[in-house]
């Protein structure tokens, strides 16, 4: 039997991002939002209200980067998501993370966050507080990588949301092979 909770936020998993931008004079701002996901196979779409300074910024320099926030640096981004650059303009600095400028787009990459996704700004709509971006590259720390030289999420332990109990979960073991462990279902 299954319960009705109405309508509520409750995906699983979401991913823990941190937005990163500069402001007018050129110092980094940063927000972590948990509400956003791969649209196409070369954008991606946050939800983004427009009272973030960080929606500001992205308007004005049309760039954008987005880091996935770590187990190691829990603390830190949910500090980025619960102040506001409206009220605190040096909150990177607070928090403890640092920036470098990202290779292809006009914004910064949080040093700290390994793996992260450099974007142009498509559009953002702000009465839906849609904010879509094409991604131009993804980078990685090589610390990492696995030994194919692609990202192990085993070694950075990228975070997602449990919006029902508001708690950073890390992702976990793998499950199962993607397109692979269906296919004994295709030979019946």
């Amino acid at each position: 039997m299954r319960k009705d909770f109405g309508v509520k936020t409750w995906l699983y998993p979401q991913p823990v991002f941190v937005i990163a931008t500069y402001d007018s004079n050129g110092v980094p701002d940063a927000m972590c939002t948990a509400w956003g996901g791969i649209t196409y196979d070369t954008q991606i779409s946050i939800c983004v209200d427009n009272e973030h300074k960080t929606a500001e910024n992205v308007v004005r320099a049309g760039a954008f980067t987005v880091s996935m926030a770590t187990e190691q640096f829990a603390a830190e981004c949910d500090y980025l998501g619960i102040v506001s650059a409206h009220d605190a303009v040096d909150k990177l600095t607070r928090s403890g993370l640092h920036t470098e400028p990202a290779a292809h787009v006009n914004a910064p990459l949080i040093s700290e966050l390994p793996l992260a996704v450099e974007c142009k700004l498509v559009s953002y709509d702000p009465e839906s507080c849609l904010l879509v971006g094409e991604i131009v590259n993804v980078c990685a720390d090589e610390s990492i990588l696995d030994e194919n030289g692609k990202p192990d999420p085993a070694k950075f332990r990228p975070l997602t949301f449990d919006p029902v109990h508001n708690k950073y979960l890390p992702l976990g073991a793998p499950a199962a092979d993607a397109f692979r462990a269906g296919v004994k279902f295709m030979k019946r």
